[in-house]
């Protein structure tokens, strides 16, 4: 499965930053990753920090899938609103994992601030408006909700957005204190770069082909000829992962992204805010660390990488009207185009656990809006595992919940 279109922004932006062999020698391990996005750096950083020794494989070259055309948008908020939320799952479910998302930003940032990154982790506000009249008493509940939950929000009329955002069509909205963003590929290098230093062995171009189950290991047969003894296989393959698991658990939908031409002018009006809407499908903002403006939406059901990046020209031009509906005193230069696949589920939230075909193995599946959030929240539920430990989110996380 084609994840991505052919450039996106982040690779352009930063180029090939690091280099990994292929796996041609056997080999051992008490944890092997498979999958190399942030998803599985994220865990290998916690299974390197909690002693074990790891191993980590990718298919294609490292952090070239869905990571590589991630917006790294860090929301706390989930896609099904919490009031919606509440009322599928229950109060506490609901408000946990919510509480998680917002729990795993700073998290996050101290990851990023303890590796030194250079990936522009940065703390923002996130702004959630009404892009119709008829969404205003539904948005009007969710601030409730959320304000009863503790959560940092206030409400602003539409007088309010337009004299403190210059944004045109916001009808009311939610202003969170809790939000931020980063350079998703370039945090993803680094990572790894850190914890090969820690002693995480890294190969790509290596795809896992077979599984043995044995007691006490899995025996892996990889698509170079090598075999790998795991203890234990964490899969962090995303939206590929309905390759791995034959029940339908996930819809996988196409979204597209623009970014402006450097304009330090729109920088720095917008820098520390996350902008997004109730349109269906809704639109998300926000800049680059390096001066520009990215728009993204116009989500559609996916069908092939084909058919989905023949779209982008077409997509492109509809977000570019958006942004000029939405800034009417601006204009938008477009300089980057790109398409990339996600997946939505019917409670908005993640499969993270294991599943009862795969022994002796868990799957990390971050799925939505809040993928890199909800791959945080899943380093401490392994290091649970990894100990024979359960975790609250266990049981809304799991596979057939």
């Amino acid at each position: 499965m084609d994840l991505k279109s052919n450039e996106p922004f982040w690779l352009v932006k930063n180029g090939l930053l690091n280099n990994y062999p292929s796996l041609r020698h056997d080999a051992s391990c008490d944890v092997l990753i498979v999958g190399g996005g942030i998803t599985g750096a994220l865990i290998a950083h916690q299974c390197i920090g909690d002693g074990k020794k790891c191993l980590l494989i990718d298919k294609r070259e490292i952090v070239n899938g869905s990571s590589a055309a991630t917006t790294s948008i860090l929301q706390y908020e989930i896609d099904v609103p919490l009031y919606r939320l509440k009322e599928l799952i229950g109060e506490e479910a609901a408000i946990a994992s919510y509480r998680a998302c917002g729990e795993a930003i700073g998290k996050l940032g101290e990851i990023a601030k303890k590796i030194r990154s250079k990936a522009g982790f940065r703390t923002k506000k996130s702004l959630y408006y009404s892009a119709r009249k008829k969404d205003v008493s539904w948005l009007k509940q969710e601030f409730e909700a959320r304000q009863e939950a503790g959560f940092d929000v206030k409400w602003l009329t539409e007088q309010e957005i337009s004299e403190r955002y210059a944004i045109h069509g916001a009808y009311v909205g939610i202003l969170s204190g809790l939000g931020a963003s980063i350079d998703a590929f370039c945090f993803t290098h680094e990572l790894l770069a850190y914890n090969v230093k820690k002693g995480l062995l890294i190969f790509d171009k290596t795809a896992l082909e077979t599984v043995l189950y044995r007691s006490g290991y899995n025996l892996v047969t990889t698509s170079t000829g090598a075999k790998i003894k795991a203890k234990k296989i964490i899969y962090c393959t995303g939206y590929e992962t309905t390759n791995l698991i034959p029940e339908k658990f996930v819809d996988l939908l196409s979204t597209f992204a623009i970014v402006s031409e450097v304009d330090k002018e729109v920088y720095y009006r917008y820098r520390d805010l996350l902008i997004w809407n109730t349109a269906e499908p809704y639109l998300y903002m926000r800049t680059t660390d390096d001066y520009r403006f990215l728009i993204g939406g116009e989500d559609e059901e996916f069908k092939d990488a084909i058919k989905r990046d023949s779209l982008i020209p077409a997509k492109s031009l509809k977000l570019e009207k958006s942004f000029n509906k939405i800034f009417t005193d601006r204009a938008f230069h477009p300089d980057f185009a790109w398409a990339g696949t996600f997946g939505t589920t019917k409670d908005g939230l993640p499969y993270i656990g294991k599943h009862k075909k795969f022994k002796s193995s868990y799957f990390v599946c971050g799925f939505g809006g809040n993928g890199i959030t909800f791959s945080v929240a899943a380093m401490d539920m392994v290091s649970c595992w990894m100990n024979n430990l359960s975790h609250p989110l266990d049981e809304w996380f799991r596979f057939g919940r």
